[in-house]
């Protein structure tokens, strides 16, 4: 990647990952069209509170693999989506996209089991397909980083997914994802 991320705080990361994501959002036209595509804040808070779980370097990376991509006319959103219909193959299988992927289904069916009131359980499957296509978008150097946060969090005993559904539900006005649950 040619082009460095400047070190900004977290909240400007990801505020320029996401004036990169939603135009391309907004121009997806794929058989998963999202209601997201016809309200654009909710888009904007689903990407930001699980943004807000990455660390800054993951967020710094992913911003320069974003900006690269735009640079060569690509649309990574548009890649992931073809991914998740079967239009383009899944290519990486390294450790690292494995081992994420793995990790956050853990995280999805703990958070499932504690908040099935905005969890469900059956979405799981879902929820596991969109994030091996995203992070098969990802550049190496980001997925990596990626996996080292998740692999942190999970030592730490902490589960990232209830953590974004946390954020999810303070933005929308519950004190918390208990809150929300109820």
């Amino acid at each position: 990647m040619n082009e460095k991320a400047p070190a900004d705080t977290k909240s400007d990361l990801i505020e320029r990952i996401l004036k990169i994501e939603l135009p391309w959002f907004l121009t997806v036209n794929t058989r998963l069209t999202s209601e997201c595509q016809e309200h654009p804040e909710a888009f904007k808070l689903m990407r930001q509170s699980p943004f807000e779980t990455w660390s800054e370097r993951t967020l710094a990376l992913y911003l320069e693999h974003l900006v690269d991509a735009q640079s060569k006319g690509r649309n990574l959103v548009r890649e992931k989506y073809a991914k998740i219909e079967g239009s383009i193959p899944c290519e990486n299988t390294t450790a690292a996209l494995t081992s994420s992927v793995e990790i956050e289904e853990r995280w999805f069916k703990e958070a499932a089991s504690k908040y099935p009131n905005i969890i469900r359980e059956e979405a799981g499957v879902g929820f596991i397909k969109y994030l091996r296509c995203e992070l098969d978008t990802f550049s190496q150097e980001t997925l990596e980083s990626y996996y080292k946060d998740r692999l942190g969090a999970e030592t730490e005993g902490k589960n990232l997914v209830i953590e974004a559904y946390d954020r999810i539900a303070k933005k929308l006005g519950y004190g918390s994802i208990e809150g929300w649950n109820q």
